[in-house]
């Protein structure tokens, strides 16, 4: 998934000490997945590496590295090792490594362009020295320097590995570390009050929103990080321009808007979702329509109306938001679980993780 966008946003804005908290590498059962990330200050935290022990010892360690004059290495970049049933007395019994990364002023272009890159949607990887004070490298998808010192190209962990730590021929740790967008991505048309809530719903999820409407005033002046409008006579031609996979949620003004709309998602065959609001007297009305004007009986199968999770009957927008939120989220995890191989996950490999360490990638980073 990449790291979360509070984390980013939140580095490349605060003036105030901080020290970024990366989940380097993991190994059996975790909180969370390596990428993972959090911010802390002397007061505050934004985002979370899964909570619990693990979450209390990493923010201590961050204050005690900003309670130290800059310059030290203790005081800017940490690798720290974390059995969590051993140590810790944690349930997971896998093992954690984080990576401390105190955020100079100096750093806050190199996290802005960063925040701006993942706005964009495009693909950025960091290279992190983990044993000096070296100031961090940007990288584009293709792995070709951006800024910062490092060498001319990365070479980045495998497919599926996002976070990795590596050692160059001098042993030195560095972190190889994706900063990818979110590739869940949903195009909702309607800015009416459901839309608006599922928007506000969306907001924290792992997901890129693109919300269409014509009426240009009915969007709030303040967005979701991870929510861009597109206002447009022909919405019809957000449906042809979207990335195969995409997910539509059509919930608009106008039934006939919604049944144009519902045609021309319905005649693509690389939608990951479709979702159209209304009852089942609806869904029978535009399923006649829609059959009479060539969509076959089983890609009318796949446009879920009503939408939300069965069961949830209450018809205010919060509530509706809150219960299509619940189901895109389970759409997208199992679209993901279907995508990865099937790997073994037995109290045998948790019990072996809990003394293991996870070895590093030897690579020449010259």
């Amino acid at each position: 998934m990449g790291p979360t966008l509070n984390a980013i946003t939140a580095a490349a804005a605060k003036p105030v000490p901080r020290v970024l908290v990366t989940v380097a590498q993991v190994a059996g059962s975790a909180p969370r997945e390596a990428g993972a990330k959090m911010l802390i200050t002397q007061y505050h935290a934004f985002d979370t590496i899964g909570g619990g022990h693990l979450e209390m010892r990493a923010t201590d360690i961050a204050r005690e590295m900003l309670a130290m004059p800059l310059g030290e290495a203790r005081a800017e970049r940490r690798l720290e090792r974390f059995p969590l049933g051993p140590s810790l007395g944690q349930c997971c019994g896998g093992v954690v490594h984080l990576a401390f990364e105190r955020i100079t002023p100096e750093a806050g272009e190199h996290f802005g362009t960063l925040a701006r890159r993942w706005r964009d949607g495009q693909d950025s990887w960091r290279l992190i020295s983990l044993d000096s004070v070296t100031a961090p490298a940007l990288y584009d998808a293709g792995g070709a320097l951006l800024s910062g010192p490092g060498p001319a190209l990365l070479p980045k962990p495998g497919p599926g590995v996002q976070c990795k730590v590596r050692v160059d021929e001098r042993g030195k740790q560095w972190l190889v570390d994706s900063c990818l967008p979110y590739r869940r991505r949903l195009v909702l048309f309607g800015a009416g009050h459901v839309g608006a809530a599922i928007v506000r719903a969306l907001a924290e999820l792992p997901c890129q929103v693109t919300w269409v409407d014509e009426r240009d005033d009915m969007f709030p002046a303040v967005l979701p990080a991870n929510v861009r409008v597109e206002a447009t006579d022909t919405p019809e031609a957000v449906v042809a321009q979207a990335e195969a996979g995409t997910s539509f949620l059509v919930l608009t003004h106008s039934h006939a808007l919604d049944q144009l709309l519902s045609e021309h998602i319905l005649r693509r065959d690389d939608v990951a979702w479709f979702g159209l609001i209304g009852s089942q007297t609806k869904r029978s009305q535009f399923e006649r329509r829609l059959r009479e004007r060539g969509i076959a009986a089983e890609r009318l199968a796949e446009m879920v109306c009503p939408i939300g999770l069965p069961g949830i009957k209450d018809k205010a927008p919060a509530v509706i938001a809150v219960s299509v939120a619940a189901q895109l989220l389970q759409v997208w995890e199992a679209l993901d679980q279907a995508a990865q191989p099937e790997t073994g996950n037995t109290a045998a490999t948790a019990a072996a993780a809990a003394s293991a360490t996870p070895a590093p990638t030897v690579v020449c980073l010259n």
